[in-house]
């Protein structure tokens, strides 16, 4: 099953979840059609798009009258498309490695979004829109407990109780992926895999704000994983293309800023495990 007519994926230029959707269709060779969304301007909002993913979140796959959400199950249904480079590993002890990453996204998305939005996004929105833009903006997402999320993060920044929670799964992330690395080059062995796939653009958001100490301390093993994919074609097609350096350097520049708070709760989280 190698030729196929292309898919269609509707993305976020700078969606964690999106980049690795792209980075598996780099890997895989498969050609597709680009329907980039301006997420800022609130187009995955829009009636039409809704009607494919009714969360109002980036990336979906359209596969003529087949509709895939969750980027992790993009990532396996790609893979289905062509025998070309799989990502799959054939060792079952690898696959259960493998698919066990592609479940801990849940979490580790979760966190992402939260210091995304708890430090660079919020000082972005407070600066840029009113009270009322800020409550019609969060009225628009379609799952209340999102929203809520949202609200919260808003409103509380840092100091938001979902940090505390998902800096625990973020630490609970460095840990696992220390261990993995440390038996071999990638995170299911000495071969890439989807594992890495996975978590590529997770790990490299967190780099891009500014927050490698998170990791590069205790856990030192993240870092050159990190490096060596960032050699990778479909690193550079996938990811570093849809991030200019002017947008990266200000990422870094307004995440800095936060991290000397950040770095405290981290601290904090630490001394008490």
């Amino acid at each position: 099953m190698n030729k196929h007519d292309p898919i269609t994926l509707y993305h976020g230029r700078t969606s964690v979840c999106s980049a690795k959707v792209r980075v598996g269709l780099v890997e895989k060779g498969l050609e597709w059609n680009s329907q980039l969304l301006d997420l800022k301007a609130g187009e995955q909002f829009d009636p039409a798009y809704l009607a494919l993913n009714p969360n109002g979140v980036v990336p979906t796959l359209v596969d003529g009258d087949l509709v895939v959400l969750e980027s992790s199950l993009i990532l396996e249904y790609i893979d289905s498309l062509s025998d070309r480079n799989p990502l799959m590993p054939t060792d079952p002890k690898a696959i259960v490695a493998t698919r066990h990453w592609l479940l801990k996204c849940l979490d580790i998305h979760a966190a992402i979004n939260t210091l995304t939005y708890a430090t660079i996004q919020r000082s972005s929105i407070l600066a840029t829109k009113k009270p009322d833009q800020i409550a019609a903006m969060i009225a628009r997402i379609p799952n209340p407990k999102a929203a809520a999320k949202r609200r919260d993060i808003i409103d509380n920044g840092l100091e938001s109780a979902h940090v505390d929670g998902d800096l625990h799964a973020l630490f609970n992330t460095f840990t696992e992926m220390s261990a993995a690395l440390g038996r071999g080059k990638w995170l299911a062995g000495e071969r890439h895999s989807m594992a890495d796939i996975a978590l590529i653009a997770y790990i490299d958001r967190l780099d891009r704000l500014g927050f490698d100490a998170l990791w590069s301390g205790r856990f030192p093993e993240i870092s050159p994983w990190l490096e060596a994919y960032r050699q990778r074609q479909s690193y550079l097609d996938a990811i570093e293309a849809f991030s200019p350096a002017d947008v990266t350097a200000k990422m870094r520049t307004q995440g800095s800023a936060h991290w000397p708070r950040l770095e405290q709760k981290w601290q904090a989280y630490l001394q008490n495990r």
